[in-house]
């Protein structure tokens, strides 16, 4: 008799300053797998200290969802009031391309929902390249809906963004 494998679920974990190097190390991945999908670079970026990354935990919370004890995905959630009404915007969101599809950031977006009351992450905003189709077509599977007019890059000249926005639930 075959028995097969259970499937893994996926953890999702608010990150500590103590754990900055988890931060790092997923942050180092995403610039070398995606360099043009954020706002900074892989050769600034690994310049950066302890202290440096330790800083980071000051304005923003980071959320990782790990499988079988193995990081593959990650964003960043600060608290604020922003554009359409956000009272929290989404960044730096990332998967394992080795893991998309799996449901990575569906697992990080449901612990947005169990915590969005206490932590103040109601209504989630976000910006993404209008290019960037595959993003934009798994904000849309997770409820985020386009909000406003599209703008042009001041950094990334000839690119164009877009704000998307979704309420927890």
């Amino acid at each position: 008799m075959h028995y097969l494998p259970m499937k893994s679920q996926i953890q999702v974990a608010l990150l500590t300053s103590d754990e900055w190097s988890r931060l790092r190390d997923l942050r180092l991945r995403s610039l070398l797998d995606s360099p043009d999908a954020f706002g900074g670079t892989l050769e600034t970026e690994k310049s950066f200290s302890e202290a440096d990354w330790r800083s980071k935990f000051i304005t923003l919370d980071y959320l990782v969802a790990s499988l079988d004890s193995q990081d593959i995905a990650i964003m960043s959630v600060e608290v604020l009031h922003g554009d359409h009404g956000a009272t929290c915007w989404i960044g730096g969101c990332w998967s394992d391309p080795l893991f998309r599809g799996q449901g990575a950031f569906r697992a990080l977006f449901a612990y947005v929902d169990m915590h969005c009351l206490s932590k103040g992450w109601q209504r989630q905003g976000l910006g993404v390249w209008t290019d960037n189709y595959a993003a934009i077509a798994a904000y849309n599977a997770l409820g985020f809906v386009e909000a406003g007019e599209k703008k042009a890059s001041e950094r990334q000249p000839g690119r164009f963004y877009m704000h998307m926005v979704r309420d927890s639930e």
